[in-house]
């Protein structure tokens, strides 16, 4: 008689299946819609293969398309191997690499023939069209062990130099599998996958762009071609995605910022913006805004030196973690080469070096150390708009939402252990408010403890659990707040809380955050003098509410597509005459909203209103006060609001009373 394993199911029943089954066999058990409609299984809590057996005792959750989160990721994982399939019969002699899923699809990275040269986007059509006809082929997935060497040379036989290089160099103990697509085309890979590639919906993927990219990311390394491809389970959800698409192009911070001449990028500052003093004054305005709901708070601003002697960043152990991520300088004045004019300086070799912040929290624990602290001076709540620079690669900067030069609104607060708790449920209080004015919603989550980390398992135990008492008392760790914890995604010192909001058209976007740091207040030697006249270490909660201005601003043109709020909009209204005869009237008009306090601009070209109307609807301003002969003589404005269908005409003193209430910063009304 076979041996029987025992299969657990989500519903606490048991199952008795030979030796050999598989999910697959315990579906078609239960019935056949559920035959159908499963594409994997978890097993043990492990997503598998529908048909890969049993090995042993188990307890299994069938997936279907109902469980969205795994159906999308196998599924664009296949659209990946049907993409490299689909490209290797087309073009016989390209090389495959590696595809992974994405976020929102899939990539495959070839090594094109180099008769041929790279793939364009001419080529994805026809690409798309050879993926449907092997999706429409239903071919069986299957998933086989090979022995190391035995592929090796298999893969260099066949050509496929780069798969053979990649194989040489997994851990001798790797479970090598390749997985075989109907009785042709297989690809190295440890799955899993659907059962065939039937299951796909050949109409709910697209093939989107192609760039380069380089072997396992080496610049020194063979330039290959990597082919974009966004996949999903219907087509109405690819549909839907590509919607979003389009609006995401339209609301895109760096079109829309050329076009409010709000900021420029160039070459002789890469990675760093440039601001125009209309975006500048969104920033001045944001900044201005934050310092009220810290100061509100019980913040103490300070500022702080752009280097620090590297010995520093060593004793924090940023240098150690974070060294490629930093700009370093020589300390002292270069040794000048007196041969020849203009010849290039000489840094002695004894040269101390410092290093460019790429944080704030070092210097803070300095300024923290200043003089003696006792216990009833804690909390101590330290904040900074503080400008950091990181060495961020150029492929990875992208507009203001990665840079190398930034300024975060960034505060440090010392306190005790019996403090934490209740700075972090103010803290989340704080950024409620925050978001709220800004209309985000927005999901808490708590990332853990990685695997590199400094402190100790008892430090972090004490400090997670810290996090979760606090959003427990600030009512966030529910459904409404989309609560959830991150193993393994903590900073090196710390776990963090973080703000995940959702803009406009559905986008997240992670911006606050606070950290429950003990490691570098050890590390830094920090301390006060507790009740029992004794030196004791505080806990540093590092917390942050954009982020960074420049990511927050391109966050909030994206999120309003351009339409900011009046009080933060660069210019909030413009008079603009019909006729040259209300010039006069026109400039009484923008001596008075500017005497309110409006950021007002005059209109007084020569041009169709119309025209008028345009441009400056194009440039976002919030209101149009239009005024012609008729106004001037009967002391009114035609209001005209961006978006609204039709202008208003109204007296100038309720024009003003109108803006002055649209123009107050959401913590200022009502005072």
């Amino acid at each position: 008689m076979s041996e029987m394993f025992k299969i657990s199911l989500p519903d606490g029943s048991l199952r008795e299946m030979p030796a050999g089954s598989s999910p697959a066999d315990v579906a078609a058990a239960i019935g056949p819609g559920l035959a159908k409609a499963a594409i994997a299984a978890r097993v043990n809590g492990e997503l598998r293969d529908l048909t890969r057996p049993f090995d042993g005792d188990a307890a299994l959750a069938l997936v279907t398309a109902r469980d969205e989160a795994d159906a999308l990721e196998l599924a664009r994982h296949d659209y990946a191997h049907v993409l490299a399939e689909a490209v290797q019969h087309l073009f016989p002699r390209t090389q495959i690499t590696f595809g992974p899923a994405t976020e929102d699809g899939f990539y495959y990275d070839f090594a094109p023939d180099p008769a041929r040269g790279p793939f364009t986007e001419e080529d994805l059509p026809a690409i798309e069209a050879e993926m449907r006809r092997i999706i429409a082929a239903d071919k069986p997935l299957r998933r086989e062990v090979w022995d190391r060497e035995d592929l090796i040379a298999k893969w260099r036989a066949q050509g496929e130099t780069y798969k053979a290089e990649w194989i040489a160099e997994l851990p001798e103990d790797s479970e090598i599998t390749v997985y075989h697509s109907g009785d042709g085309w297989y690809d190295l890979c440890r799955g899993p996958h659907l059962p065939s590639t039937g299951r796909l919906d050949p109409h709910a993927f697209k093939l989107t762009r192609v760039s380069g990219a380089y072997w396992r990311g080496d610049q020194s390394n063979a330039m290959l071609s990597r082919i974009y491809g966004t996949g999903w389970l219907n087509k109405k959800q690819l549909d839907a995605h590509l919607t979003r698409l389009e609006e995401a192009a339209k609301r895109d911070h760096r079109k829309l910022g050329q076009e409010m001449d709000l900021f420029h990028f160039q070459a002789e500052a890469h990675g760093s913006v440039f601001w125009h003093p209309k975006g500048y004054r969104i920033w001045r305005e944001l900044e201005a805004y934050m310092r009220r709901k810290m100061d509100g708070a019980g913040y103490r601003e300070i500022k702080t030196p752009q280097l620090m002697d590297i010995r520093q960043w060593e004793q924090s152990g940023h240098w150690g973690k974070y060294a490629e991520n930093m700009f370093a300088v020589p300390d002292i004045v270069p040794e000048v080469d007196t041969e020849g004019a203009g010849a290039a300086p000489k840094v002695a070799p004894d040269a101390d070096w410092m290093a460019i912040k790429p944080m704030n929290c070092p210097a803070h624990v300095l300024v923290f150390k200043q003089g003696i602290t006792s216990y009833r001076d804690l909390p101590i709540r330290l904040g900074e708009m503080g400008c950091c620079h990181r060495n961020e690669p150029h492929g990875a900067l992208h507009g203001l939402m990665r840079v190398r030069q930034f300024t975060q609104d960034d505060a440090h607060i010392f306190c005790t252990e019996a403090q934490v708790v209740e700075e972090v449920r103010a803290f989340c209080a704080l950024a409620d408010e925050v978001y709220r004015d800004f209309g985000f919603t927005y999901h808490v989550k708590l990332a853990l403890r990685p695997e590199k980390r400094f402190g100790s398992d008892a430090d972090w135990d004490k400090a997670e659990q810290e996090m979760r008492d606090a959003v427990a008392e600030a009512g966030m760790a529910n459904d409404q707040y989309g609560w959830e914890e991150l193993p393994g995604e903590g900073a090196f010192y710390a776990p963090k809380l973080e703000w995940h909001l959702t803009d406009a058209i559905g986008r997240t976007w992670q911006v606050g955050t606070i950290q429950g740091d003990r490691v570098l207040p050890e590390r830094l030697d920090a301390s006060y003098v507790g009740e029992d006249g004794e030196r004791h270490r505080p806990v540093m909660l590092h917390r942050a509410i954009f982020g960074s201005y420049e990511r927050f601003i391109g966050i909030l043109i994206e999120h309003f597509a351009g339409r900011l709020p009046v009080w933060l909009a660069p210019v909030q209204a413009v008079v603009a005459t019909i006729v040259s005869d209300a010039d006069g009237y026109a400039q009484q008009v923008t001596e008075q909203l500017r005497g309110a306090g409006i950021r007002v601009e005059t209109d007084l070209r020569n041009e169709k209103i119309n025209y008028k109307v345009r441009e400056h609807s194009h440039a976002k301003v919030p209101h149009l006060l239009v005024v012609g002969k008729r106004e001037a003589d009967e002391g009114t404005v035609a209001l005209r609001t961006l978006g609204a269908e039709h202008q208003r005409v109204m007296p100038l003193a309720e024009a003003i009373a109108l803006l002055t209430e649209a123009a107050t910063p959401p913590d200022l009304k009502g005072e």
